[in-house]
């Protein structure tokens, strides 16, 4: 039986393997959408979706206007915004509706997707691939010992977290005044 370390040693080196499959360029041309986008949009569902709200705070934190689409205050999208679509098998139902209307509604979109072939992931203009198994996803990705999902879960949220801290240096916002975003009603 696998002891919890000898697991957690296993889960960072896949996360180790996807880290050495990502695109750098695609990357830097989802930080060039964030930057000039007037507004941020986001939308993830399970697992993965908490990986995208977390993001979506951080954003927030680094001055951008970036709302959750599922919170009751967010506003209509439009053009000028961007609507980035974390959808891990790059079909999911109600992700794709929502791209649709993001689109219909003159709004940019990004997927960010484990599976590049599926519907959603086809119909955007730019995608973040994030090459990790990924629940009912096809494409040639890591592959986890880890159940449904989580290698891709993980890896988002490391990812995520990495592309903050870039964003924070191309905009020039030192850490102070991300914590001075902070929520401070806690």
């Amino acid at each position: 039986m696998e002891t919890i370390t000898s697991g957690f040693e296993r889960a960072v080196d896949e996360l180790g393997q996807v880290a050495k499959r990502l695109d750098e360029a695609e990357i830097s041309a989802f930080m060039d959408a964030i930057i000039k986008a007037k507004r941020v949009f986001l939308i993830g569902v399970g697992r993965e979706g908490l990986s995208t709200r977390a993001f979506t705070m951080r954003l927030m934190h680094l001055g951008k206007e970036a709302h959750w689409i599922w919170d009751d205050t967010t506003p209509s999208i439009g053009p000028g915004d961007l609507l980035i679509a974390t959808s891990g098998s790059g079909s999911i139902g109600h992700i794709d509706y929502v791209h649709d209307q993001a689109v219909a509604a003159g709004a940019a979109t990004i997927v960010v997707t484990g599976d590049p072939s599926g519907t959603t992931a086809q119909k955007a203009k730019q995608r973040l691939f994030l090459p990790a198994a990924v629940f009912k996803g096809k494409a040639d990705v890591v592959p986890s010992t880890q159940p449904m999902g989580n290698l891709f879960e993980q890896a988002l949220l490391i990812l995520f977290d990495q592309i903050v801290i870039a964003l924070a240096e191309r905009m020039q916002v030192d850490r102070e005044t991300m914590v001075g975003r902070h929520r401070n009603v806690e």
